[in-house]
Protein backbone atom coordinates (compact mmCIF):
# COMPACT_ATOMS: atom_id res chain seq x y z
CA UNK A 1 0.00 0.00 0.00
CA UNK A 2 1.25 3.68 -1.13
CA UNK A 3 0.62 6.26 0.81
CA UNK A 4 0.04 10.22 0.34
CA UNK A 5 -0.61 13.41 1.24
CA UNK A 6 -2.99 15.79 0.07
CA UNK A 7 -3.56 19.21 1.31
CA UNK A 8 -7.26 21.06 1.36
CA UNK A 9 -8.78 24.55 2.17
CA UNK A 10 -11.20 24.34 5.58
CA UNK A 11 -14.40 24.48 3.62
CA UNK A 12 -13.18 21.51 0.48
CA UNK A 13 -12.49 19.35 3.61
CA UNK A 14 -16.04 19.91 5.31
CA UNK A 15 -17.70 19.64 1.77
CA UNK A 16 -15.55 16.34 1.37
CA UNK A 17 -16.66 15.01 4.77
CA UNK A 18 -20.15 15.27 4.06
CA UNK A 19 -19.84 13.65 0.92
CA UNK A 20 -18.20 10.70 2.42
CA UNK A 21 -20.97 11.04 5.21
CA UNK A 22 -23.75 10.53 2.89
CA UNK A 23 -22.42 8.03 0.87
CA UNK A 24 -21.45 5.81 3.79
CA UNK A 25 -17.82 5.59 3.57
CA UNK A 26 -15.82 4.71 6.47
CA UNK A 27 -12.86 7.47 5.87
CA UNK A 28 -11.17 9.61 3.78
CA UNK A 29 -9.08 6.67 2.19
CA UNK A 30 -11.81 4.50 0.68
CA UNK A 31 -13.69 7.49 -0.91
CA UNK A 32 -10.63 8.93 -2.57
CA UNK A 33 -9.97 5.51 -3.82
CA UNK A 34 -13.42 5.09 -5.16
CA UNK A 35 -12.84 8.72 -6.99
CA UNK A 36 -9.58 7.57 -8.52
CA UNK A 37 -10.78 4.45 -9.59
CA UNK A 38 -14.01 5.94 -11.35
CA UNK A 39 -11.51 8.70 -12.74
CA UNK A 40 -9.19 6.27 -14.52
CA UNK A 41 -12.14 3.60 -15.81
CA UNK A 42 -13.85 6.92 -17.38
CA UNK A 43 -10.67 7.81 -18.98
CA UNK A 44 -10.13 4.01 -19.88
CA UNK A 45 -13.91 4.17 -21.77
CA UNK A 46 -12.80 7.87 -22.98
CA UNK A 47 -9.29 6.63 -24.56
CA UNK A 48 -11.01 3.42 -25.98
CA UNK A 49 -8.32 1.48 -23.86
CA UNK A 50 -10.97 -0.84 -22.25
CA UNK A 51 -11.65 -3.42 -25.01
CA UNK A 52 -14.09 -5.29 -22.63
CA UNK A 53 -17.02 -4.33 -20.52
CA UNK A 54 -19.82 -5.34 -18.22
CA UNK A 55 -22.51 -2.89 -18.46
CA UNK A 56 -26.02 -1.94 -17.44
CA UNK A 57 -28.51 -0.17 -20.18
CA UNK A 58 -31.39 1.74 -18.22
CA UNK A 59 -34.02 2.95 -19.86
CA UNK A 60 -38.20 3.71 -20.00
CA UNK A 61 -40.66 3.07 -23.29
CA UNK A 62 -44.89 3.91 -23.18
CA UNK A 63 -45.32 0.19 -23.95
CA UNK A 64 -48.79 1.32 -25.73
CA UNK A 65 -46.23 2.77 -28.61
CA UNK A 66 -46.91 0.58 -32.22
CA UNK A 67 -44.73 -2.35 -32.25
CA UNK A 68 -42.26 -1.03 -29.99
CA UNK A 69 -42.30 -3.68 -27.18
CA UNK A 70 -41.80 -6.07 -30.02
CA UNK A 71 -38.78 -3.62 -31.52
CA UNK A 72 -36.96 -4.17 -28.51
CA UNK A 73 -37.54 -7.86 -27.87
CA UNK A 74 -35.95 -8.18 -31.94
CA UNK A 75 -33.38 -5.99 -30.97
CA UNK A 76 -32.64 -7.70 -27.97
CA UNK A 77 -32.51 -11.10 -29.63
CA UNK A 78 -30.35 -10.25 -32.11
CA UNK A 79 -27.80 -9.53 -29.75
CA UNK A 80 -28.03 -12.74 -27.59
CA UNK A 81 -24.19 -12.84 -27.18
CA UNK A 82 -23.93 -8.97 -25.54
CA UNK A 83 -27.46 -9.57 -23.64
CA UNK A 84 -26.66 -11.51 -20.20
CA UNK A 85 -30.30 -10.30 -18.58
CA UNK A 86 -33.13 -8.06 -18.59
CA UNK A 87 -35.25 -6.90 -16.00
CA UNK A 88 -38.54 -5.25 -16.96
CA UNK A 89 -40.49 -3.10 -14.42
CA UNK A 90 -44.13 -1.37 -14.99
CA UNK A 91 -43.81 1.93 -14.02
CA UNK A 92 -48.02 3.01 -14.33
CA UNK A 93 -50.22 1.51 -17.27
CA UNK A 94 -48.20 2.92 -20.11
CA UNK A 95 -44.81 3.15 -19.11
CA UNK A 96 -42.47 0.51 -18.40
CA UNK A 97 -38.71 0.59 -17.37
CA UNK A 98 -36.21 -2.42 -18.51
CA UNK A 99 -32.66 -2.88 -17.59
CA UNK A 100 -30.32 -4.82 -19.42
CA UNK A 101 -27.08 -6.10 -17.90
CA UNK A 102 -24.55 -6.90 -20.92
CA UNK A 103 -21.37 -8.10 -21.38
CA UNK A 104 -18.30 -7.82 -24.41
CA UNK A 105 -16.11 -6.06 -26.41
CA UNK A 106 -16.97 -2.56 -25.74
CA UNK A 107 -17.42 -1.20 -28.91
CA UNK A 108 -20.23 -3.83 -29.61
CA UNK A 109 -22.01 -2.65 -26.70
CA UNK A 110 -22.11 0.37 -27.05
CA UNK A 111 -23.41 0.33 -30.89
CA UNK A 112 -25.79 -1.74 -29.05
CA UNK A 113 -27.13 0.37 -26.45
CA UNK A 114 -27.20 3.39 -28.88
CA UNK A 115 -29.16 1.30 -31.58
CA UNK A 116 -32.06 0.14 -29.03
CA UNK A 117 -31.69 3.95 -27.56
CA UNK A 118 -32.87 5.81 -30.69
CA UNK A 119 -35.46 3.69 -31.07
CA UNK A 120 -38.73 6.10 -31.77
CA UNK A 121 -40.61 5.58 -27.74
CA UNK A 122 -37.28 4.88 -25.82
CA UNK A 123 -36.61 7.69 -23.46
CA UNK A 124 -33.95 8.17 -20.66
CA UNK A 125 -31.62 5.45 -21.95
CA UNK A 126 -28.59 5.86 -19.84
CA UNK A 127 -25.29 3.44 -20.47
CA UNK A 128 -23.22 2.29 -17.61
CA UNK A 129 -20.17 1.02 -18.71
CA UNK A 130 -17.26 -0.90 -16.29
CA UNK A 131 -13.96 -1.93 -18.13
CA UNK A 132 -13.22 -5.37 -17.59
CA UNK A 133 -10.19 -8.03 -18.29
CA UNK A 134 -12.33 -10.87 -20.06
CA UNK A 135 -11.03 -14.38 -20.05
CA UNK A 136 -12.22 -17.57 -21.49
CA UNK A 137 -11.65 -21.01 -20.00
CA UNK A 138 -13.50 -23.14 -22.79
CA UNK A 139 -16.87 -23.03 -21.25
CA UNK A 140 -17.34 -19.50 -19.65
CA UNK A 141 -16.13 -16.02 -20.15
CA UNK A 142 -15.01 -14.73 -16.37
CA UNK A 143 -15.02 -10.92 -16.30
CA UNK A 144 -12.81 -9.28 -13.66
CA UNK A 145 -12.77 -5.44 -12.81
CA UNK A 146 -9.40 -3.97 -14.00
CA UNK A 147 -8.97 -1.76 -11.32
Amino acid sequence: MERFTISLDESLAQSFDQLIRERGYANRSEAVRDMIRRELESRRIEKEEAPHCVASLSYVYNHHERRLAERLTDLQHHAHDVVVSSMHVHLDHDNCLETLFLRGHTEEVRAFAEKLSAERGVRHGSLNLIPVEAETDGHHVHSRPRT
